[in-house]
C-alpha cells in the first residue's frame, strides 16, 4: 500500500489516497476540495477509486466528495452517523445519500489492500472517528502535530475531546499519525510532546 498526502481545499485539509498497487484501487480519506486535482493523481497512477472515507463530516473535509461522486457514481462514502443526522448544513454539508454508508466503532472498512479499524473518537465533532490501520492513524481533526481539533463548534465537546484522547494514548505501540492539517508525526511523539493529550492523560 502507499500512502499519498494531498493539502486540498481553502485551509489546506490534508487528503489521504490509500493505493493498493495490486488491485489498482484507491481509497480517499478526507476530499476537502480540488476533487479535479484527486482525479488527475488517480488517473496518473492508474488506480480506480474504491471508497471515500470521511474522519468528519464538517465541510473543509467533505468538499471534494461531490466531484469526487460525479465522476466515479456509485462510489461508497463512509461517515459516522452523527455528523449527517441533526447537524448544522452550513457546517456539515449534505453527502450524496444514495452511497452513504455509516460506520461506527469498531467497524472495519477496506482500504488500499489494508484493513482499517474504526475508532469513535468524539470532541471535535459528534461523528469525528480515527481509522487504525498498516501502522498508522488517520486522525482528522481529533489529534494533530502538538495539538487537538477545535471544541467550540456545534457538536463540539473538551470533554469529549480530551477522552478520545486519553484513549488515543493508551493504544499499545507506536503508529504514524496522519492528521487532518498540518505535519505528520507519530504517536509516540504525541505521547511525550501534546499538551492536550498529556492533559488527557493526567485527568
Amino acid at each position: 500500500m502507499t500512502v499519498k498526502t494531498m493539502p486540498l481545499g481553502p485551509i489546506g485539509t490534508n487528503c489521504y489516497l490509500l493505493e493498493d498497487e495490486g488491485t489498482q484501487t484507491a481509497a480517499v480519506i478526507d476530499p476537502g476540495g480540488e476533487a479535479g486535482r484527486v482525479l488527475e493523481v488517480l488517473r496518473e497512477d492508474g488506480m480506480t477509486l474504491s471508497a471515500i472515507l470521511l474522519t468528519h463530516g464538517h465541510y473543509d473535509h467533505t468538499g471534494g466528495v461531490g466531484g469526487l461522486e460525479a465522476a466515479c457514481p456509485g462510489t461508497p462514502i463512509y461517515i459516522h452517523r452523527a455528523d449527517v443526522e441533526g447537524v448544522n448544513p452550513s457546517l456539515f454539508p449534505t453527502l450524496p445519500q444514495a452511497q452513504v454508508h455509516f460506520y461506527d466503532e469498531g467497524d472495519r472498512v477496506q482500504a488500499g489492500g489494508i484493513s482499517l479499524e474504526v475508532l469513535h473518537t468524539p470532541g471535535h465533532s459528534k461523528g469525528s472517528v480515527v481509522l487504525k490501520g498498516g501502522g498508522i492513524l488517520f486522525t482528522g481533526d481529533t489529534l494533530f502535530q502538538g495539538s487537538c481539533g477545535r471544541t467550540d463548534l456545534p457538536g463540539g465537546s473538551y470533554a469529549e475531546i480530551m477522552a478520545s484522547l486519553a484513549r488515543l494514548s493508551a493504544l499499545p505501540g507506536d503508529y504514524r499519525v496522519c492528521p487532518g492539517h498540518e505535519g505528520l508525526s507519530t504517536l509516540e511523539a504525541e505521547r511525550r510532546q501534546n499538551y492536550y493529550m498529556r492533559e488527557a492523560v493526567r485527568g
